[in-house]
């Protein structure tokens, strides 16, 4: 195996270096063997190396296609000789080469295979790393209580070996199931735990996922500067690391995400100006308000160019392993910049694009991501009145309870309630059902339990939501007012023209959407009719 070490000793030294997350001596160990390990492969203790060097990898040495390679070596004619712990070895292996390739649910079972030999084999490190892989595959697939389970499990397992800054890195996953769950003081107490055993350490990956993870609670919380600050210490540590790793490409699609939310916020207060200009319209163009819309403008357009440049680096990397969720998120939120600044083709583009990606993983949180943004767009073209509205309302409709259904699969609550929240919204949009858009907005409310300071955009949209289920009458009550003489100061004609709004779509309906039916019953013109559908979004045609 070495120069000087007999193979036993050299594995105890790797793995040692793992538990202790040594990281740098482990690697540079590993460089200095680089000649001599495809060839080690073949001899006794093979499996165990290709068992290692899958944790090594995964600790930031090399990349999976190293142990796709070495898995190659081991054709199943020669497994069936193999000793116990080599065989199991490369089971792990093996199912670190498919949680690489997105496989979670393959990985996950050549681990359930491992853990079911738990009681013949005597090797708690082994278990540890095994367990909290399966955990980390639970948690990709959005099975967070069966995640949980597995991860809790490898963090017992390492502290048993004494391994305080191996159960770290298994902490900053359970801080990450704690946040998912709003338990968000709980996630920041684990983290603080986790980042007292490795700060001494240079684990430079695991550092960098701790402050990765300060900032996602951070823009839970609606803290955007924190979150950015958070960020860009995690891509720190991942360059010092040596960059171009997976964790980098999604922190700076995260800061990016950030990035875009400043913006919107900023947008907000620019259209909030322009508002109040126009509401003083006498008053001169120039002046200090104007000059601070321009500053508010480039400013808003110079985040935007920021976020924009974190993108492409992430898709970069993403790119180079063939990462179809990070790709999809990069082509999310680049979607959301388009929509952000008007470019709704565009933006309709990206989220087709992220959902193709998510579609070939059949990745349920990904799909869910890119219907929800899909049914945006459709709400934004409607509000710009872009083609017909009657289609895409019915888009909207159908985007929606799609990503409902996906959202539905996972146990990630905003992403159902974000889901929930655009199906509420979509039913608000006439014909209205008022009833079903309750019905959303109250699942929503249930499933966003918000803990101590936590803002976030979901709530923004769910606030929309909200005030057009509170605010708008049913016509039941609309008709029930007009009979009691409760006209609210509308005129006759008001009335007329609201009346016909409310039953020519229904008769519409009724007579198999003929307008020539309607226009007969009614006793109107055709005329007439297709105008008040056509008011009402709905398409009229015969």
């Amino acid at each position: 195996m070495g120069p000087e070490l007999e193979p036993a000793e050299f594995f105890a030294c790797l793995r040692e270096d793992l538990g202790r997350r040594r990281i740098q001596r482990g690697i540079q160990t590993l460089e200095g063997m680089r000649p001599a390990i495809e060839a080690a492969a073949a001899r006794d203790g093979g499996g165990i190396l290709v068992g290692i060097l899958a944790q090594w990898v995964d600790a930031g040495f090399d990349c999976p296609a190293l142990i796709e390679r070495l898995l190659a070596r081991f054709p199943k004619a020669v497994r069936s000789a193999l000793p116990l712990a080599d065989y199991l070895h490369l089971r792990m292996a093996e199912g670190f080469a498919a949680m690489s390739n997105e496989d979670f649910d393959g990985a996950a079972e050549h681990f359930r295979l491992i853990l079911r030999l738990q009681e013949e084999v005597d090797d708690p490190q082994l278990f540890a790393i095994v367990s909290f892989w399966t955990g980390r595959c639970l948690r990709k697939r959005g099975r967070y209580d069966e995640a949980l389970q597995y991860t809790e499990r490898g963090e017992h397992l390492a502290l048993s070996r004494g391994y305080l800054e191996m159960a770290a890195i298994m902490q900053v996953t359970l801080s990450w199931l704690a946040f998912q769950k709003g338990r968000l003081n709980d996630a920041n107490t684990m983290l603080q735990r986790a980042e007292s055993a490795l700060d001494p350490t240079d684990d430079f990956l695991g550092r960098g996922n701790i402050q990765s993870a300060y900032g996602r609670i951070a823009r839970r919380q609606g803290k955007y500067e924190i979150a950015m600050e958070r960020f860009g210490r995690a891509i720190s540590e991942f360059r010092i690391g040596g960059g171009g790793q997976l964790p980098l490409a999604r922190t700076l699609t995260n800061l990016a995400f950030v990035k875009r939310l400043l913006a919107a916020r900023a947008q907000k207060e620019l259209d909030h100006m322009a508002a109040t200009r126009r509401g003083h319209a006498g008053k001169a163009a120039e002046g200090p308000t104007a000059d601070l819309a321009r500053e508010l403008r480039l400013r808003i357009e110079q985040i935007r160019h920021e976020a924009r440049e974190c993108l492409a680096e992430a898709r970069e990397i993403y790119t180079h392993h063939q990462n179809h969720r990070g790709i999809a998120a990069v082509q999310i939120t680049e979607g959301f910049l388009h929509l952000d600044s008007g470019d709704l083709e565009r933006a309709a583009t990206d989220a087709a694009a992220a959902f193709a990606h998510g579609s070939a993983k059949s990745d349920d949180f990904v799909m869910a991501r890119a219907r929800t943004l899909q049914c945006i767009v459709e709400h934004a073209a409607i509000e710009e009145q872009v083609g017909h509205s009657s289609d895409h309302r019915e888009a909207a409709e159908v985007f929606a309870r799609e990503a409902v259904e996906f959202a539905g699969r996972t146990e990630n609550r905003r992403l159902l309630a974000r889901a929930l929240v655009w199906q509420g919204l979509t039913f608000t949009a006439e014909p209205a059902d008022l009833e079903a858009a309750r019905r959303c907005c109250e699942q929503a409310l249930a499933l966003l339990q918000p803990e101590g300071l936590e803002r976030q955009y979901v709530w923004d949209d769910l606030e929309s939501l909200k005030a057009r289920v509170l605010h708008a009458q049913p016509v039941d009550a609309v008709l029930r007012a007009w009979s009691a003489g409760i006209v609210d100061g509308e005129s006759f004609q008001q009335m007329s023209e609201r009346f016909a709004r409310i039953v020519i779509p229904r008769v519409w309906e009724r007579e198999g959407f003929k307008v020539s039916r309607v226009a007969e019953k009614l006793s109107i013109s055709p005329k007439k009719v297709r105008r008040i559908l056509q008011a009402v979004g709905r398409r009229a045609s015969d």
